[in-house]
């Protein structure tokens, strides 16, 4: 009931967030300025180019969805460290930590929050992924579990980094290292092949997110469907990512049992 009460309120803040408006805005800006490439793409495909221009329209749509989803991995990390830094500066957490509360009950409140936020992105980026593909004249044939369950393993994890990381220092510097990990994650997964294996295989395991629980593992937008992906490899891949995010989460619980709760 408490941690209910407190990812509830968490969630009623972010709807209030400037910061999060402004998100919402760039992503109905993105979404309005794609709508008429792919119109116009629609209206030039005929039986002779048609296989050509599908591959003109899949790929904008690949490209939006690439942007989109990395502005929700940073979303995520930025909504877990604020909803803590928030009440760590405002002095409110004492008010809160005052009832009878535990204090990982306060931060799985705010992480379930978070996640709350990042459940309604993902289901507006599915519908514009949908929607743009429409516009194209395209349809996807697939699972619509992948497409929800995948980004929301990802931005567990990074929520979950986040939120350890807030718990020992400023979330402006928080943010700082997230983008440092987040382009780092671009470089390691984009352009493995001339990066020495020596250095790639450990990031890899300190990021898992680099490769397990990237959309190319399974999402190809080059044809009007899926990569066909063994289901024991789904599951071995969410598995892995969810317990990621659940040992941050844990390890973000024993350092804020033992940090002050004086404002930043």
């Amino acid at each position: 009931m408490k941690i209910r009460t407190i990812a509830f309120s968490t969630f009623g803040s972010f709807l209030r967030n400037k910061v999060i408006l402004l998100f919402g805005s760039l992503f109905a800006c993105i979404v309005l300025l794609m709508m008429s490439p792919l119109m116009a793409y629609k209206a030039m495909t005929n039986a002779a180019n048609a296989q050509q221009m599908q591959g003109f329209i899949l790929n904008e749509v690949a490209s939006v969805v690439s942007l989109v989803s990395g502005f929700g991995s940073l979303l995520a990390a930025w909504a877990a460290a604020d909803s803590v830094a928030g009440e760590m500066r405002s002095g409110t957490v004492l008010a809160v930590m005052a009832r009878p509360l535990r204090r990982w009950e306060f931060l799985a409140g705010k992480y379930l929050g978070v996640l709350m936020l990042m459940a309604v992105y993902t289901l507006a980026m599915l519908g514009v992924t949908f929607l743009l593909a429409w516009l194209g004249g395209q349809r996807f044939h697939t699972s619509l579990w992948t497409l929800l369950v995948y980004p929301m393993v990802r931005y567990a994890i990074w929520a979950a980094i986040a939120m350890l990381l807030v718990t020992v220092m400023h979330h402006i510097l928080v943010m700082g290292i997230i983008v440092v990990l987040a382009t780092a994650v671009q470089i390691f997964a984009g352009t493995t092949s001339h990066i020495p294996a020596w250095v790639r295989l450990p990031v890899h395991v300190v990021l898992p997110f680099t490769n397990l629980l990237s959309e190319e593992r399974f999402m190809v937008i080059t044809k009007a469907s899926l990569r066909p992906f063994p289901w024991t490899s789904h599951l071995t891949l969410l598995a892995y990512g969810v317990n990621y995010a659940l040992v941050c989460f844990l390890l973000a619980v024993l350092l804020f049992r033992r940090r002050s709760l004086v404002r930043d």
